[in-house]
This record gives C-alpha cells, sequence and structure tokens, in this order.
C-alpha cells in the first residue's frame, strides 16, 4: 500500500477516479434535490429542466473552470468550456441517438437553438480579441439573467405545464432537497479541486499542453452528469429531455461559466482555442442544429457519424493540432504544382 502511495501514476489515477466520482455525484444529488425542492415550490416542470437541470449539470463544469483559473490555468479553464460544449453535442446526442432516435418538434427548441447558436458566436467575437475582460463577462452574465427571466416569463404566459409528471412520487420533505443540494455542491467542488490538481499533474508529467487536458479529459468527465442525463432520457424515450438539456448545457457554459470566471479575474485566450477549437465549437452546433431544424431529430447514422466525430477530434488534439495543420498544409502544397508558363 506505502509503495503503491509513492507511485505518481497510481496517485494521479486515485486523483482522477475519486474527483470524477465526487463530480458525477455531486451533480447526481444537486439536481436530484433542486428538482425536488422546485417541485414543491409549484414550479413548471419545463421551467425546471430550462434553468434547474442544467445549471446544476454544469455546475461540475463553472467549478473546474474557477479552480483553474484561480490556479492561472487559463488553458483548463476555457478548453473545459469548449470542450464540454464539443462534447455535449458529439458524444453525448451521438450517443443518445444510437440508443434510440432522437425525434424533436422544431418549433419546441427554436428558441433556445438559436440562442445557444448565438451564444457561441458571442464567445467566437471576445476571443478574437484576444482575452475576455471584466466588463464583457459582465455583459455575459446579464444576457444570461435576461434570458432566464424570459423564458419563465414566457412559460409561465403559457398557463404552466399540463404535462404528466410519469414515473414521480411525492416531492418529499424540503429539509432532504436542500441536504442533498449543499452535498451536491460539496461534492463538486471537492472533486474539481481533485480533478484540476490530477489535470496539471498530467499535463506537467506527459509534457502535454494544459489547454488540450481541458479540452479532453477534463471536458469529457465535467461533461458525465449531461452524458447520464442523456443516456436515460433515451432510454426512456424521452428526446426533448436529452436535447434541452444540452441545448441549455451550451448556453449556461458559455454564458454562465465564462462569465463568472470573467468576473472573477480577466481570461486570456490560448491561441489554439482561437485558431481552430472555437470554430469546431461553432461548426458542430450548426451541424446540431440543422439537423434538428430542418430534419426534426437526430438519426442512428447520424449519432454514430457524431460519435465517429468526437473520436476524430480527441485524437486530433493528442496527435497535434498545429501538426496536423502543418502536415495538411505541406500535402496541400505538393498537390499544387507550380506554373512554370
Amino acid at each position: 500500500m506505502e509503495a503503491l502511495l509513492q507511485n505518481p501514476i497510481a496517485v494521479l489515477l486515485f486523483q482522477f477516479i475519486v474527483g470524477f466520482l465526487l463530480l458525477i455525484f455531486g451533480a447526481e444529488y444537486l439536481v436530484r434535490g433542486a428538482v425536488a425542492l422546485a417541485r414543491r415550490l409549484g414550479v413548471s416542470p419545463l421551467v425546471i429542466g430550462m434553468t434547474i437541470v442544467s445549471w446544476g449539470t454544469t455546475s461540475p463544469e463553472l467549478v473546474v473552470s474557477v479552480q483553474a483559473a484561480s490556479n492561472n490555468l487559463p488553458g483548463i479553464s476555457i478548453g473545459n468550456v469548449v470542450g464540454s460544449n464539443i462534447a455535449n453535442i458529439l458524444l453525448i446526442l451521438g450517443l443518445a441517438a444510437v440508443i434510440y432516435p432522437i425525434a424533436i418538434p422544431r418549433a419546441a427548441i427554436q428558441r433556445d437553438a438559436f440562442m445557444m447558436l448565438g451564444t457561441a458566436l458571442l464567445f467566437c467575437a471576445l476571443a478574437l480579441t484576444g482575452r475576455i475582460e471584466q466588463w464583457q463577462a459582465g455583459i455575459m452574465i446579464t444576457i444570461l439573467v435576461a434570458f432566464t427571466i424570459f423564458a419563465f416569463w414566457s412559460e409561465m404566459r403559457k398557463g404552466g405545464s399540463d404535462e404528466a409528471e410519469e414515473d414521480e412520487g411525492p416531492a418529499g420533505p424540503a429539509w432532504l432537497s436542500i441536504v442533498q443540494i449543499v452535498g451536491g455542491v460539496a461534492s463538486v467542488v471537492i472533486g474539481a479541486r481533485l480533478l484540476v490538481a490530477g489535470a496539471v499533474t498530467m499535463a506537467n508529467y506527459f509534457k502535454v499542453p494544459e489547454e488540450v487536458i481541458g479540452l479532453t479529459i477534463v471536458a469529457v468527465g465535467t461533461s458525465l452528469p449531461e452524458l447520464a442525463t442523456a443516456v436515460v432520457a433515451a432510454l426512456r424515450r424521452q428526446s426533448a429531455i436529452a436535447v434541452g438539456n444540452i441545448l441549455g448545457a451550451g448556453m449556461y457554459n458559455i454564458l454562465m461559466i465564462l462569465g463568472v470566471v470573467g468576473l472573477i479575474v480577466p481570461i486570456p485566450i490560448p491561441e489554439q482555442i482561437i485558431r481552430f477549437d472555437m470554430w469546431m465549437m461553432v461548426f458542430v452546433t450548426v451541424v446540431l442544429l440543422s439537423f434538428l431544424l430542418l430534419r426534426g431529430g437526430l438519426s442512428r447514422p447520424v449519432g454514430a457519424m457524431f460519435l465517429a466525430g468526437f473520436v476524430a477530434y480527441t485524437a486530433l488534439q493528442y496527435y497535434g493540432v498545429d501538426k496536423a495543420m502543418n502536415a495538411v498544409a505541406q500535402m496541400s502544397g505538393s498537390a499544387s504544382p507550380a506554373k512554370t508558363k
């Protein structure tokens, strides 16, 4: 046992495993407690899904990004947000569609779909300046608050939800919901600390750039609550829950997480994210929304294509985006013979 504790790889794996478990179960109990409390207060289930569930499942990304920014690791902070949005679309919705094809009315997601695309484009505009300043972060938080209020108002105008809540028992005592919320937050905070510490150790040990760690391992790890939600929703044939959670998480990842982090400290944007990853995020967002709005959902083959895209994206990160771009440039140069006449 003592020899195991002296092994840096074993300690690193322990940090990641415990950190992931605390994040997953912490977010699960946070969402469960928040939903139960909201139901007890009589809030519409649709509004709960748009706000509390999305806020709860993005809480790991929030804590990890704040922790990374506090430790002067902007690559992990920004990479976590961008990577999580990419993973949410390609990995999570791809897997959900493979389990059961996603079909959803266009009108039901139109507002949130365009809002998600708008937040992605807003991030790109701010990132091109080289850093997110505190006043820009303040604008992001303001947009989030305004959209949330508008979403509540527009849903309440419809007279709440007429949908029957299947498989839902009594909401339970309020004190139990509060305990779940507090315990979930504490678990997420501790798990995030272990995860960031493990990510830093891994970056140093394997000489991997911190933004690559943030874009892949940390991003997927903190997206596991969304993954669990989407898989369960797919198994229960609840496509709207899976899609709604991902659309909401995509907005909150940018507006809430980067807004909160940016209010604490200005965030410099890593060069690789400006050159490649944020455009990849916009691209997969446009592809997703095209299928949802034009075709009304995602079929199993499309889901498989999304999963293959995520595998390729992850492999590209570890191969090296710069190396891949240079190789493509050399190939295109050699394929175009110089004209001598």
